[in-house]
């Protein structure tokens, strides 16, 4: 007897998804505005769209924390504090990243993204397009698409939904990172590389998600979670699926052993692209993850804190050590991203509300230092444009001495130097393991944390107190937008490593998953 099972409309509360409807909405909009609008004036009214789109966004999620969370969508979605925290602080680094995306000034040829990414590097094409100044307006809409699959990230309450939202955040950004003006095909092998680790790391998390849904027969994370605890031993299907979850979660946030396309991403990628990657697409990634493991599978929670303990200590520990190495500013910063992967995993170790809050609070300080230093980054150049090489920035506080101390605050903060926002940012982080019996880890974190401060003085002792090796490399003028954006990201740093009161207290108002 067929049994014709009546269709439940899903209830939608557009107030607690409203970034994401406005995030997704105006990226729709840039597409009609790249197809529509005047050459000359699309790249103005897309960064203007996406500036006020996410300004609101930022400030529709920072006021609604605190508030009753919301689960809508059947069950689908869930609007809570960690998932607000996120949203406000993806949409201020897309935002910034935005800004940094207006440029014009640093670059004779134009701005950091090649005219059209469709045509042969070196071509005829690209020289006429080049010399006709004309603009890649795309990458607005590109950004605001991975804006919006990273807000749908952090709120997925189930497990297609949360694949649905890593592939709406993951293509965008496979193209942004081959859209690099200068030295295109290192451009283009990073956004190929990406894609393709990226297409293994999605295909891990897909499987994963139908393994656990095989031992628990669902794939909301409540409902995985009441599954785990009312069965009795140790399922192996379980915990492979558990396993192949955190591959594809781990992967986009550059942990050991999933980090190796970092470097080459972070070093090929246009530089505004880099930090946007680098801070946004962490936060979401660790946020996610952190929803996956303490609401869907809190019931193996000695399982995979015994993973994530081990993970993090090597992360740390070879990110650190594999800095050292670093000859390129870029790519120190990536090997600098793997080490800060590992500090924002002990906190989520400690499994505990303050391990929480102190997460929130490291993605924020993180991420508004690296998109500051990824936009330092962009003015010293030479005849070939970035002039990334260490040699090259040797002797910049003679002829920069601004630029040069900006740079030594983003690069003392990373290394968590009391007064800046990385000390606070690893102070809590470490109290809530230490609190929570980690201590071992804790002295692991320690350790990384003075190997890393090696490579990141290095740098300070290069600018300052060495002579200039390079006459072709200077410290361009940067436009208003990268000016804006390096001024905010040094004044937070400051106020974050001064007064982070405010902000610790709004974290741990936010630390608090629905379940």
């Amino acid at each position: 007897m067929l049994v014709v099972q009546e269709f439940a409309p899903p209830t939608v509360d557009v107030a607690a998804i409203l970034p994401i409807v406005l995030t997704l909405g105006a990226a729709v909009l840039a597409v009609l505005v790249d197809a529509f609008a005047p050459t000359g004036r699309r790249m103005i009214i897309n960064a203007t769209l996406s500036a006020v789109v996410l300004a609101v966004s930022f400030g529709w999620a920072i006021v609604r924390i605190g508030g009753e969370p919301v689960v809508t969508f059947n069950g689908a979605v869930a609007v809570d504090g960690p998932a607000l925290f996120a949203q406000a602080a993806i949409a201020l680094f897309a935002l910034l990243s935005v800004l940094l995306y207006t440029e014009r000034r640093l670059d004779p040829s134009g701005d950091a993204f090649t005219p059209a990414g469709s045509v042969m590097p070196g071509s005829e094409t690209e020289r006429v397009l080049t010399m006709q100044r004309v603009q890649q307006t795309e990458v607005y809409a590109l950004t605001l698409f991975a804006t919006g699959g990273m807000m749908t990230f952090v709120v997925s309450n189930d497990l297609l939904t949360m694949f649905v939202a890593l592939e709406v955040l993951s293509l965008p950004l496979y193209l942004l990172s081959s859209l690099a003006r200068r030295r295109r095909l290192l451009s283009q092998e990073a956004g190929m590389k990406y894609f393709l680790l990226g297409a293994f790391a999605s295909a891990f998390f897909l499987y994963g998600a139908a393994l656990v849904y095989g031992a628990t027969g669902s794939l909301n994370l409540a409902e995985i979670d009441a599954g785990i605890s009312g069965r009795v031993g140790v399922d192996t299907m379980l915990l492979v699926g558990m396993g192949l979850l955190a591959v594809g979660l781990l992967f986009k946030i550059s942990a050991v052993p999933f980090q190796f396309w970092t470097p080459d991403v972070y070093q090929g990628a246009p530089t505004p692209v880099t930090g946007f990657m680098a801070a946004a697409t962490k936060a979401a990634a660790v946020v996610a993850l952190m929803r996956v493991f303490y609401v869907g599978l809190g019931g193996l929670v000695e399982d995979w804190t015994l993973l994530l303990w081990v993970i993090a200590a090597v992360t740390m520990l070879l990110g650190s050590v594999l800095a050292l190495t670093a000859t390129d500013v870029k790519r120190m910063l990536a090997y600098s991203s793997i080490a800060h992967a590992g500090f924002l995993l002990v906190g989520i170790v400690a499994a505990s509300p303050d391990g929480t809050a102190a997460v929130l609070f490291y993605l924020l300080a993180y991420g508004i230092t690296t998109i500051g230093a990824f936009a330092v980054v962009s003015l010293v150049r030479d005849a070939g444009g970035e002039a990334t090489h260490l040699s090259q920035w040797a002797g910049l506080g003679r002829r920069s001495p601004l630029t040069a101390s900006v740079f030594a605050l983003f690069l003392l903060s990373f290394a968590g130097i009391p007064l800046t926002s990385g000390f606070i940012g690893k102070l809590t982080v470490f109290s809530a393991a230490f609190d929570s019996g980690e201590w071992a880890l804790v002295v692991i974190g320690l350790l990384a944390s003075a190997i890393a401060a090696f490579f990141y003085v290095r740098v300070i002792v290069l600018m300052f107190f060495s002579e200039p090796s390079d006459p072709a490399a200077s410290v361009g003028v940067p436009g208003a937008g990268t000016t804006a954006v390096i001024t905010v990201a040094a004044v937070l740093t400051v106020i974050l490593g001064v007064l982070p009161g405010p902000v610790l207290d709004l974290a741990l108002l936010a630390s608090e998953f629905v379940r």
